[in-house]
């Protein structure tokens, strides 16, 4: 299928107010997408309804194929309609596929495994180091990362994933020429070079609320496994996980306090018998990938520090400590402590989230 199908069959995409499934069903039975353009008013009611083919004489009327093809081409952009070999079979398989997909970058590859990574959008420092190891693990052994690009988990998934040198792709709610949220901006023109942008709604598609949970099953659906590093009780990473359970995917939870808000999705799903995520290499080798090497870690002898630093510094954890706390723990004058706090916030290793609570950060990330 060449140029002329994909261009007929974008514009079909575009008709308002006929779904993607009845726009699926008459492809599947026949009718090519310039046929239902040229041929609209012969065909029989049996197949198109009169109501239906209003509205696609309407499309008809405000739309030029060839010059709104032709503007997408330029965005680099391709469209991908569901008869299109190239189209993923996992998308095929799930219960409402999109009538086509629209790609800047490339598709993940058919035969190779990967993994979805979503989670809170304003995550943990637990959340973001746990999130930052397990993606870079998948990156180490070949497996492309798959998520939606929105601040917090799913943009540090994929940043580390871009970092360790692997491949991943973005699922947007909306278009694939829209960067959304635009802060990633360095991380979107990155993955459209190491990964790809996929979206099921047109180019120019502004980022609507409703956009998103329909998203959502798109992501899981391109991925064999799908981990939901954080959560609240009611959110998206939950829906996605409902649709992974629909689409028969493993999934797969990170464990947290029962006191953490962050962590009561994730603690119910796995409650609701999802794996739980206890070391990337337990998980790879759960996948079936062999060799696998211990993710590596920066210790406490690794960061260049002073000895009163590598105090306060070891007295720190993933989850906050007031300043009161860790007085207690060091012994420390205040003047002292605020010294070395300023010392080691400098050098990035840890973090004010709030008014006098620090947690430790990571170095490999």
């Amino acid at each position: 299928m060449g140029d002329e199908y994909i261009a007929y069959a974008y514009w079909l995409d575009n008709v308002q107010g006929i779904g993607k499934k009845r726009k699926i069903q008459w492809v599947l039975k026949g009718l090519a997408p310039k046929e239902i353009y040229d041929q609209i008013e012969m065909i029989p009611e049996t197949k198109i309804t009169q109501q239906e083919k209003e509205k696609i004489l309407e499309a008809k009327n405000r739309w030029n194929v060839w010059k709104q093809y032709e503007n997408m081409v330029q965005k680099e952009i391709y469209f991908v309609p569901y008869t299109l070999e190239a189209y993923p079979q996992r998308l095929r398989e799930i219960s409402a596929p999109p009538f086509g997909i629209y790609v800047k970058g490339k598709l993940p590859g058919e035969e190779e495994k990967s993994v979805a990574i979503v989670g809170a959008r304003h995550c943990s420092e637990y959340g973001r180091k746990m999130t930052t190891e397990y993606a870079r693990a998948f990156a180490e052994y070949g497996i492309p990362v798959i998520s939606g690009m929105a601040s917090g988990i799913d943009s540090v998934a994929q940043r580390a994933a871009l970092e360790a040198k692997g491949s991943t792709y973005a699922v947007l709610g909306c278009g694939v020429d829209i960067c959304y949220p635009r802060e990633n901006f360095a991380l979107y023109m990155e993955m459209t070079q190491k990964g790809g942008i996929i979206s099921e709604y047109p180019p120019g598609m502004r980022p609507l609320p409703q956009h998103f949970p329909a998203r959502n099953r798109i992501i899981s659906a391109l991925a064999d496994t799908v981990l939901i590093m954080e959560a609240k009780i009611k959110s998206g990473s939950l829906i996605t996980a409902e649709m992974a359970l629909e689409q028969g995917k493993d999934i797969y939870a990170l464990p947290g306090a029962c006191t953490d808000i962050l962590s009561e999705g994730c603690n119910r799903l796995i409650s609701d018998g999802a794996g739980i995520l206890i070391s990337p290499k337990e998980l790879l080798e759960t996948m079936g990938i062999p060799n696998v090497k211990n993710v590596r870690k920066q210790t406490e002898n690794e960061i260049k520090l002073e000895s009163a630093e590598k105090l306060v510094y070891s007295c720190l954890g993933l989850h906050p400590k007031s300043l009161e706390q860790i007085l207690d723990n060091t012994k420390m004058s205040l003047p002292e402590l605020l010294s070395h706090l300023i010392s080691l916030e400098m050098k990035g290793c840890i973090k004010e989230i709030s008014k006098n609570y620090y947690v430790k950060i990571d170095l490999e990330y």
